[in-house]
């Protein structure tokens, strides 16, 4: 389980935030369309990090660029880690030419 007070506003606001937790790699960042900011996460299985990793592969979301949007975004890569718990324990802890 991700812990929302691991995660940084003030960081999202100024570089991507990223980790990963039982097989599930995530990253928030903070994202801008015309004048509208909002935090875009995405996640996908490990082992490889986020350029490396086919966009097919990437689940992503949006919310808004405010404390109670991280706090919407922590609870959706909760969601995520439970509702994908099979495919993050098929890749977690695999030696990487194993899943290729």
């Amino acid at each position: 389980m991700i812990d929302t007070n691991k995660v940084s506003f003030n960081f999202i606001k100024k570089e991507p935030f990223t980790g990963s937790d039982s097989g599930m790699r995530y990253r928030l960042e903070k994202h801008s369309e015309g004048e509208e900011d909002y935090i875009l996460v995405h996640v996908w299985p490990e082992p490889y990090n986020f350029v490396s990793t086919e966009d097919a592969l990437k689940t992503s979301e949006t919310f808004p660029l405010t404390p109670e949007g991280k706090e919407e975004a922590v609870s959706w890569l909760n969601f995520m880690l439970e509702s994908k718990a099979e495919l993050w324990n098929r890749v977690k802890d695999k030696p990487l030419l194993s899943i290729m």
